[in-house]
C-alpha cells in the first residue's frame, strides 16, 4: 500500500464504557491505517467491536463511552486548511502569549532538576501510602463486590412480590452481607493508609534526608531558571504564539479566551518537564490536551495560514463534529427506516443536508438532490422527490440513504451492515451501486459486516476483529486464501456455503471473553483448538506475514510448532469463487 495516501491513521486506540458502575473496554489497542479510495471490510462476531471502532471516527459513541487512549489522525487537506484573520484582538493575544511564553521558557533551563524534584516527592508519597499493587488489589476487590451487589439488586427487581417472597428475602439478606463486606474493606483500606502515613511521619532519618536533598535541588533549580533563553527559543515561541491564535480563532469570544489560557498553561507544564516542543509529535500532544493544533505555514499582512492536525480522538468542540460528520465522514446504517424521518418527504431530507453543509440556494439544493436520486437509481426522481419514505420499497429507501450520505461528497463512507435488512437480489444491487459510485465520488469505503460474501465481492482489504482487538489484516486474497490466525480459520470454516453434503457444519465453540475483565494472554485462547501454553500467559505481538498481511498469533513465532490450517479451508480459492460468484479473480 506504499503507493496510496493514508486517509485515516488509528494508533493504539482504546475505547471504554461506563456500564452500571463498571468499566468495559470495548476497543483494546487497535492500530490501523485506512487509505484513500480503498474498500476495507471490518469483520468479526457480534460484540467484537466493529461498530464501536467506526463510531469513534464518526463522533457517534454513546454517551457512556469514551476514548481513553490513542489517536485518530484524519488527513483531509480541505478540512485541515485554516485561515485566521489578524484582528486587533488577535494581534494583542499573540503579543501577550509571546511575552508569557518567553517568560515560561526559562523553566526549560531547569527541566532536568525539576523532574528530579518530582521524583523525590513521588518517592515520599509512595512511602506514606499504599503501593500501586496493594492499592490496585484492594480497589479490585471493592469494585468486584460492588458489581456483584449491583447485579443482585437488578435481579431482585425482576422478582414477583406475590410469588417470590422467599427469593426477595434471601436477596435482601445477601445485599446486607455485601454492604457489610464493602464497609469492612473500605475501613481496612483506610486503616492501612493511616498506618503507612504514621510510619512515614515517624521516620525522622528519611525525612531529614528528604529535606536536605529537596533544599539542594530547589537552590540548583532557582539558579538554572535565572539563565537567558536562546534566540532560537524566542523564534520558536513566536511560531507558538501564532499557532495559539490559529488554533483558537474558529471559536467564539469566551471559548477563544478560555482555550488561549488553557494552551499557555499546557505549554508551561510542558516547558517545566522539558518536553521537546520542536518535535512535531510532542507539540501536537501538548495542544491536544486543549484543542486541535493548527500548524503555522505562512502569513500575509491580513491573515495567518496553517494546517490543522485533525485528531478525531480528541474532538472537544461540538461544531468541529458538524464540519466532519456528514460532510467528510458519512454513514449508511442497516435499516433505512431508522435513518429516514417518516413524516418528512424524501426530497426535503436530502436537501436539508445539502443546505446545512454547502453554500447554495434551495433551488440549487433541489437540483443536486434530484441528480443524486438519479445517480443512485431512483426512477423518475423529479416525480418521486416529494414522496414519503413509506411510499418507497426497502431497496429504494436504502438508495435514498446512500444519496443522503453522498450529498456532501464525503471522503469516508461507513457502511454498517447496509444490506442486512434487504433480500438477496436487492443486496447485490446495493453493493454494486456503492462500488460504482466510489469510482465517481472517490470515497473510501469502510464495510462493517458479518457476511464474508460481501467481503469477497467488495473489499480490497480485510481487518478481522476479536474481543476489541485487531487480530489479522491483509488484502482480501491474503485473508481468504492464506489466513494465519486461528480465529480467521474458524470464521472461514463456519461458512455454510463451504459445507459438504452429509457433513456437520463447523461452529466456533465457547463464547468471547468478558470485556469487563483484564484479559491475560491471547483473548481467543480458551476457544482455540490449537492453543499453545504461551497463549494463556502472554499477549502475542502483531507478526508480519507480507508487506500487507499481519496477524496477531503466536503460531507465527519461529519457535512455534508447525500447524496446518483446517482441512475444510485448504485450497478454498475455487470454492469461494464459485459460491460467491467473485468477479475478476
Amino acid at each position: 500500500m506504499a503507493d496510496k495516501n493514508v486517509l485515516l491513521s488509528v494508533k493504539d486506540l482504546e475505547v471504554k464504557f461506563n456500564v452500571r458502575g463498571r468499566i468495559l473496554t470495548a476497543i483494546r489497542g487497535i492500530s490501523l491505517d485506512i487509505y484513500e479510495n480503498e474498500s476495507i471490510a471490518i469483520v468479526g462476531e457480534s460484540g467484537s467491536g466493529k461498530s464501536v471502532f467506526t463510531k469513534t471516527f464518526a463522533g457517534m459513541l454513546d454517551s457512556n463511552g469514551f476514548i481513553s487512549n490513542g489517536q485518530i489522525i484524519f488527513s483531509d487537506e480541505q478540512l485541515a486548511d485554516t485561515v485566521v484573520r489578524k484582528t486587533a484582538q488577535g494581534k494583542d493575544l499573540m503579543k501577550r502569549a509571546l511575552n508569557t511564553l518567553n517568560k515560561n521558557s526559562h523553566l526549560e533551563l531547569g527541566a532536568a532538576t525539576y523532574r528530579k524534584m518530582l521524583e523525590l516527592e513521588s518517592e515520599k508519597r509512595q512511602r506514606a501510602s499504599l503501593s500501586d499493587e496493594e492499592k490496585g488489589e484492594m480497589e479490585n476487590q471493592i469494585r468486584d463486590l460492588r458489581a456483584d451487589r449491583t447485579d443482585l439488586f437488578n435481579e431482585k427487581q425482576t422478582y414477583d412480590p406475590s410469588k417470590e417472597k422467599q427469593k426477595i428475602k434471601e436477596a435482601n439478606q445477601k445485599l446486607k452481607e455485601y454492604d457489610k463486606q464493602l464497609e469492612a474493606l473500605e475501613k481496612q483500606m483506610e486503616a492501612r493508609v493511616k498506618e503507612r502515613a504514621n510510619s512515614a511521619k515517624k521516620d525522622t532519618a528519611y525525612n531529614s534526608e528528604f529535606e536536605s536533598k529537596m533544599s539542594a535541588l530547589k537552590a540548583q533549580y532557582a539558579k538554572e531558571i535565572a539563565g537567558e533563553i536562546s534566540p532560537e527559543t524566542v523564534k520558536r515561541n513566536e511560531i507558538l504564539a501564532k499557532e495559539i491564535w490559529l488554533s483558537v480563532g474558529r471559536y467564539g469570544l469566551i471559548a477563544r479566551v478560555k482555550h488561549t489560557f488553557g494552551l499557555i498553561d499546557a505549554l508551561k507544564k510542558a516547558m517545566q518537564l522539558g518536553t521537546d516542543l520542536n518535535d512535531e509529535q510532542q507539540r501536537n500532544a501538548v495542544f491536544d490536551t486543549v484543542v486541535f493544533r493548527v500548524r503555522y505555514l505562512d502569513e500575509t499582512e491580513e491573515q495567518l495560514h496553517g494546517t490543522c492536525i485533525l485528531n478525531l480522538a480528541n474532538v472537544k468542540y461540538g461544531k468541529d463534529w458538524n464540519q466532519i460528520r456528514g460532510s467528510r465522514i458519512a454513514t449508511v446504517f442497516q435499516d433505512p427506516m431508522t435513518s429516514l424521518n417518516p413524516i418528512i418527504t424524501i426530497g426535503k431530507q436530502i436537501t436539508s443536508i445539502i443546505l446545512k453543509h454547502q453554500k447554495c440556494t434551495e433551488a440549487e439544493a433541489r437540483a443536486r438532490a434530484i441528480e443524486l436520486m438519479y445517480k443512485v437509481g431512483i426512477p423518475n426522481p423529479e416525480n418521486r422527490f416529494d414522496d414519503y419514505p413509506f411510499q418507497y420499497s426497502g431497496g429504494m429507501r436504502q438508495r435514498i440513504v446512500i444519496a443522503i450520505a453522498l450529498s456532501c461528497q464525503p471522503k469516508i463512507l461507513i457502511c454498517d451492515e447496509p444490506t442486512t435488512a434487504l433480500d438477496v437480489t436487492i443486496q447485490a444491487q446495493i453493493l454494486q451501486l456503492i462500488k460504482d459510485l466510489q469510482k465517481e465520488f472517490n470515497y473510501t469505503i469502510v464495510f462493517i459486516t458479518h457476511d464474508l460474501g460481501v467481503v469477497a465481492n467488495v473489499a480490497d482489504r480485510v481487518a478481522v476483529l476479536y474481543a476489541g482487538q485487531l487480530i489479522e489484516v491483509g488484502t482480501v486474497e491474503e485473508v481468504f486464501y492464506d489466513p494465519r490466525h486461528p480465529y480467521t480459520w474458524a470464521l472461514l470454516s463456519s461458512l455454510p456455503q463451504l459445507a459438504r453434503k452429509n457433513t456437520k457444519l463447523y461452529s466456533i465453540t465457547g463464547t468471547p471473553p468478558s470485556l469487563y475483565n483484564n484479559i491475560v494472554g491471547d483473548a481467543f485462547a480458551p476457544r482455540n483448538p490449537h492453543c499453545l501454553k504461551i497463549d494463556t500467559l502472554m499477549e502475542p505481538p502483531m507478526f508480519q506475514v507480507s508487506e500487507t498481511h499481519f496477524a496477531k498469533t503466536w503460531l507465527l513465532d519461529p519457535r512455534a510448532p508447525k500447524i496446518e490450517k483446517p482441512e475444510g479451508i485448504q485450497n478454498i480459492h475455487e470454492k469461494l469463487v464459485e459460491v460467491f460468484n467473485i468477479q475478476g479473480v
